[in-house]
């Protein structure tokens, strides 16, 4: 039975300290943390009130008078 406890406490922490992979999941998950970014970015941009605003802004610079 003891030995049994031993195999598996040197079995699980070969697999609590074995980190290898890590970088790859990280790597995953800020690629689509920044995919996701994106795409949220890309709709608040395109939507109609900031499409309105940079018009009103781009006309107001060019129809002033000096």
């Amino acid at each position: 039975m003891r030995n049994i406890i031993r195999d598996l406490q040197a079995r699980l922490m070969i697999v609590v300290g074995d980190e290898s992979g890590m970088s790859t999941v990280e790597y995953a998950i800020g690629t689509i943390a920044a995919a996701a970014f994106g795409a949220i970015l890309y709709t608040v941009v395109t939507g109609d009130s900031i499409v309105n605003a940079l018009s009103n802004i781009i006309t107001r610079a060019l129809n002033t008078s000096v």
